[in-house]
């Protein structure tokens, strides 16, 4: 949810440099299910433009008529919706509604806390009715401080409420090392996913950034000159260069990275020829380093086209890093998501 959290900063803070108010709406509280959980937010323009969304799309137009008051009276409110009776989905949502109008401070310790992929913690606080209170509020925690998205509130007076809190990890990053057809597929994909998206191409590639839309960087290099000290765990690394020698180059310069998965093209026995030779390079590399390669790439779904792979591949990535075996959701029993 950070780089959704993340646009929805972005955007507010350039609507009030052009004195366009905006303001925030948070769903802090669920009673039974919903197609959301709490945590997801959006935000509400004066001019009635909407960034993100907090449902499938029955939610939003009621947020945006409970909007009004906020933006008229500058005061904080809940909203309840009782989707048992117009959603299907069993559940009564408490939405925070509040003005979003930070101050400068916030705005650039929150640039510096997205580029250096510090956790964050976002904390709102409210109380489960419909009342209209000033001090209903959320605030955002950042190396041990505490900044208002409302720079009016005070966060003394809000102790005493209910709050929901919850940690945002760093943007999650995919690097795509190849530059083919496929690479640009993927690309498109991840990006729509929300990842942020490196691409490493061979310096004979005759490619630009301009050749994968979504793309946030582009470097044109050799294996051994790749900047991999930004990969951590909230990354993902696919190799799909079509070409093994310059895949096991590359497997060796990630071998001190703590990617949360690594993906490779091709069939089975490539992966094996490739970690065979990978592992006389690097004799000591760890087990949970080997456990996190995955060729070929993908969930077995019937991918044909690249565009299909693609989906294969986030598909995966999805399920790896979040622990999850997949299955059809038909078979599921009980709740889609895990009881946090």
């Amino acid at each position: 949810m950070t780089h959704e959290f993340k646009n929805i900063v972005e955007e507010g803070v350039k609507a009030n440099a052009t004195g366009l108010k905006s303001v925030l709406a948070s769903v802090v509280a669920l009673d039974g299910s919903s197609y959301r959980r709490p945590g997801v937010r959006m935000l509400i323009l004066e001019n009635d433009k909407m960034i993100g969304a907090v449902s499938g799309g029955c939610v939003e137009k009621e947020i945006l008529l409970q909007s009004k008051s906020v933006f008229n009276t500058g005061q904080s409110k809940v909203m309840t919706y009782d989707g048992r009776y117009r959603l299907g989905c069993e559940g009564v949502l408490y939405i925070l509604i509040e003005l979003f109008n930070p101050n400068e401070l916030f705005v650039s310790e929150f640039s510096n806390c997205i580029k250096k992929r510090e956790i964050f913690q976002v904390k709102s606080y409210f109380e489960k009715n419909i009342k209209t209170n000033i001090d209903y509020g959320s605030y955002v925690e950042i190396s041990g401080a505490l900044y208002p998205l409302n720079k009016d509130n005070k966060v003394e007076r809000v102790m005493r409420l209910l709050s929901f809190e919850q940690e945002m990890p760093p943007c999650f990053k995919l690097v795509i090392v190849g530059a083919e057809h496929d690479a640009v597929q993927l690309c498109q994909y991840a990006a729509l996913t929300g990842w942020v998206v490196t691409i490493m191409a061979g310096l004979q590639e005759h490619k630009s950034i301009t050749d994968f839309p979504g793309a946030q960087s582009f470097y044109a290099l050799t294996p051994e000159s790749a900047d991999v000290s930004q990969i951590d765990e909230h990354t993902a690394v696919v190799l799909m260069t079509h070409n093994f020698a310059y895949d096991l180059r590359y497997l060796v310069a990630l071998k001190d990275t703590t990617p949360s998965y690594i993906g490779l093209l091709g069939p089975s026995k490539r992966r094996e020829d490739l970690l065979s030779q990978f592992i006389e390079y690097c004799p000591d590399i760890s087990n949970g380093f080997l456990e996190k390669v995955h060729g070929p790439a993908g969930l077995n779904i019937g991918s044909e086209t690249p565009q299909e792979i693609a989906v294969s591949i986030v598909s995966e990535i999805l399920a790896f890093t979040r622990k999850r075996h997949p299955m059809s959701l038909n078979e599921k029993k009980g709740s889609i998501h895990s009881i946090q």
